[in-house]
Parts: structure tokens; sequence; C-alpha cells
């Protein structure tokens, strides 16, 4: 079966270009901004929990980020949050917005070399319009044969992109950052799920790895993904 391999997915956010660096330092903004109202540890706390209760209201992206910062601001000041703080908040979310994105390295001669082989699919989640700006940023966008932007990465939506963009999951393979979005749900779906570490992942798309599944495999870096590809079409 592995020698059937015929697509690869590429998660984008953190795994073809850095991502999360942003919302850490717009936290560190965040707590600096209510410094006066809660210490940093329980002030992240306090918006972990509002993103994680916000998820299915605003999906994944900064505009969610930047509503549960207000709402958070507004619960940990008890409805005393200054509206200059309120402006500040929406502004470091316009600046997240329009911040340049930075290749990863290896990304793009990793996606090229591939491409040449296989269907190269992008499959990302959060808002629309911004990932759009950042896949048109890249200079990555003609090398991939389907763009899926979704609210959400389940098994089910794993198995209807593979069969849409290729020859179903079984012979597809997903490469991202997130253990919880990218490696167990493609897993599931019956694909390979490859876990690229990056320094800074989001406290919500933890989960333990899936040791031992056969159709599991970690790599340190996205250079080592041409090698492994290899290695999986010829055993």
């Amino acid at each position: 079966m592995a020698k059937k391999l015929t697509t690869i997915g590429f998660d984008a956010d953190d795994t073809l270009w850095q991502n999360e660096h942003l919302f850490r330092m717009t936290q560190e903004r965040f707590a600096a901004l209510l410094a006066d109202y809660a210490e940093p540890e329980h002030l992240a706390a306090r918006l972990l929990e509002a993103e994680r209760r916000n998820l299915g209201h605003y999906g994944f992206g900064i505009k969610g980020f930047v509503l549960s910062m207000i709402e958070t601001a507004i619960e940990v000041t008890e409805e005393a949050v200054p509206a200059s703080v309120i402006r500040q908040l929406i502004e470091a979310g316009q600046e997240m917005l329009r911040h340049p994105i930075e290749l990863l390295p290896h990304a793009r001669e990793v996606v090229e070399e591939l491409a040449a082989e296989f269907r190269i699919l992008l499959i990302t989640k959060g808002d629309l319009l911004d990932q759009e700006r950042k896949l048109a940023q890249s200079g990555l966008g003609e090398l991939f044969d389907g763009v899926e932007i979704v609210s959400d990465k389940t098994p089910a939506i794993y198995r209807e992109i593979f069969a849409r963009h290729g020859d179903g999951p079984t012979q597809a393979m997903m490469v991202g950052n997130s253990m919880r979005s990218d490696v167990i749900p493609a897993i599931e779906a019956g694909g390979w799920g490859v876990f690229v570490p990056h320094g800074q992942t989001w406290e919500l798309e933890h989960e333990d790895p899936p040791e031992g599944h056969a159709r599991y495999r970690q790599i340190a870096h996205l250079g080592e993904l041409p090698v492994l590809v290899a290695e999986l079409r010829h055993p």
C-alpha cells in the first residue's frame, strides 16, 4: 500500500510558514495591557478558556483570538476595562493580519521536489481571507494541485478531500505540526500522518502521539520529508 502513495497534503501555519509566534507576541502585549488587573499566568489561563469556549462560535484564527482577548479583558476587569485597551487589542489584531509571512526552512524546496511526482494539496484551517493572503504572499500557490481552507480538520473532512483531489485517504499523506489536527485525524481517515514538530504550538493543538501505529511517522524538519516518502514508496 505504501508504494501507492499518490497525494501529499501540507498544513500551512507553522508547517510551511511561521504563525504561532505572532500570537505569542500579541499575548505578551495583552498581558502588559492588563497587568493592573491580573497576573500573566492567570490571564493566560483565562484567555485559553475563552478560546476553547469560543471555537464553536468564531472558529480558528486571528479574529477569534482577538474577540477572545476582548472577552477575557471584560471578565478579568469586571467590565471596567478602558475603551483604550479594547482599541489597542483591535489594533494588535489588525497588525497580525497585516504581518508578512516567513517561510520555514526547506518549505519551498520540499514542496517543489514532491510536486514533481505527487498531487500536492494545501489543507489549512482558519479565517478564509487571512489564509488566502498568506498563501498569496508565500509564493507557493502555483505548486499546489488543490487548496482547502476548512473550519476544522476531522477524519471525515480528510476522507472527502483526499477522495476529491486524489485516490482516497489510503493513498494519501498529511504533513503538519499539529498532532490533533494534522496527524491523528488523517490516520483515522486511513492515511499517513507525518508530524513535524514546531518550537511553538498552540496548547489546544496538543495530543498524545499515536506511537506504534503503522501509518504514523515523525521527522525533525521538513527537509527530511523527501527521504521519508522515498522510504515508504520503496521499503
